[in-house]
């Protein structure tokens, strides 16, 4: 079979999985972030610091595994801009980490105060670019200064009076520096996506990434112990801003979605998990603006791939809630046979060999965890195999056997 061959069985495979038919064999999607560039013998530092010196590593993973839909070097973004801008909430090898092949670290923090609310809400694009920006990244105070609101009619002069300010103009210059990184990352990254499909038959897993609103307000902006308090002291706020970042997620991820050519919007969950609300909290606060967002896109031809990091065994009544066949719904900790009874009718479902058991287990513990997921999963279709989370450290051995069983065993369950 030749490559462009390869490549469409491949799309043809997911897409089957995903419409709740019965593929060829059971498609496998395992998630990356640093297993390649461990399995290639480079650094995380190295990738961060010259991006071009890590297409040799995804190539060599590629050539020892392919997956039915794979990741370009995405994860890995050059530190230069972070360093031109100053992030605040980030560490990576390099900067506040000794160690070369140490995963960056995300540092949480209250970007928005509990009572900007309603500032917030009432004009979004004012506040990020005054407030949320300026106290993200320490090098670009001089945007706290900047004011469009009212620049209409004579009220323009004042808006560019600013721009001779030099916190300002010292800002824009860094701007205007990292995003000359970003277009050479960001052609780069084009290229590879290229070769993936051209080269190596494998097509690119993802059009676009996504959050739940809830997500987006309490991940970078409240931090997740003040947007859990906030759901007690001020629900009615919340719900207010998780209204107004709907919206424009909605708009912003067709735009930028569409024109891939690619249907499949990758939605990161993380604060949803069984743990961290009540049921009737995810009822009110969760799901409603997730299931408004998922839907939108399904409209607009596009796949919401709903990862559910942690545990989400209460929300599974929830989650049947979509049209059939037009999610994916992809599990960390769950239990499969449970997911397949109440959502198989509904959703494709996808998951979890455990990263524990890839990275310390044995190799025939890889093989038979993953023959009992197919053997669960796959009948009747509605199936893709993947692994619990990203996969980061993982024995080559038990990588391979994960691989050899889905191709192998797989087949025998299509």
């Amino acid at each position: 079979m030749n490559v462009k061959a390869q490549f469409e069985a491949r799309v043809r495979r997911v897409t089957d999985a995903i419409s709740l038919k019965e593929p060829d064999c059971v498609p496998i999607i395992p998630v990356m972030e640093a297993f390649p560039i461990y399995h290639g013998g480079g650094t995380i530092q190295g990738i961060l610091y010259d991006y071009k010196a890590g297409e040799v590593w995804f190539d060599k993973f590629f050539q020892d595994f392919q997956p039915d839909l794979g990741w370009d070097p995405i994860m890995f973004f050059p530190a230069q801009f972070l360093e031109v801008l100053g992030l605040n909430w980030l560490r990576w090898p390099g900067n506040q980490i000794d160690d070369p092949n140490g995963m960056y670290q995300f540092l949480e923090g209250e970007y928005m105060k509990g009572d900007e609310y309603r500032e917030a809400a009432f004009d979004p694009t004012h506040f990020m670019l005054t407030k949320w920006i300026p106290r993200s990244f320490k090098h670009l105070q001089g945007l706290q200064k900047l004011y469009f609101r009212n620049a209409m009619w004579l009220g323009f002069i004042g808006t560019f009076a600013a721009f001779s300010d030099p916190e300002v103009i010292d800002s824009l210059e860094r701007c205007v520096k990292a995003g000359k990184i970003l277009s050479g990352w960001f052609d780069y990254i084009g290229a590879y996506r290229k070769k993936m499909e051209e080269r190596f038959g494998i097509p690119v897993a993802y059009a676009g990434f996504a959050f739940a609103p809830f997500d987006m307000i309490g991940d970078t902006m409240r931090g997740t112990e003040a947007v859990l308090i906030d759901m007690l002291e001020k629900p009615e706020e919340l719900l207010a801003l998780i209204d107004k970042v709907t919206d424009f997620a909605i708009q912003d991820q067709i735009k930028n979605s569409k024109p891939t050519g690619r249907p499949w919007v990758w939605f990161w969950l993380h604060k949803g998990v069984d743990e961290f609300m009540s049921d009737e909290q995810y009822a009110r606060f969760y799901w409603p603006s997730l299931r408004r967002y998922m839907l939108a896109l399904i409209d607009a031809g596009l796949t919401p791939v709903i990862y559910c990091e942690g545990r989400y065994h209460s929300r599974l009544k929830h989650l049947r809630d979509v049209p059939r066949g037009k999610v994916v719904y992809d599990f960390e900790f769950m239990d499969m046979a449970r997911a397949k009874k109440e959502l198989g009718d509904v959703a494709c479902i996808a998951g979890n060999v455990p990263n524990m058991l890839l990275a310390h287990g044995k190799k025939q513990e890889v093989i038979d965890y993953t023959k009992k997921l197919i053997d669960t999963c796959a009948p009747g279709g509605g199936f893709m195999l993947d692994t619990g989370a990203l996969v980061d450290d993982a024995k080559t051995e038990n990588f391979a056997a994960l691989f050899e069983t889905a191709d192998r065993y797989g087949k025998s369950h299509a």
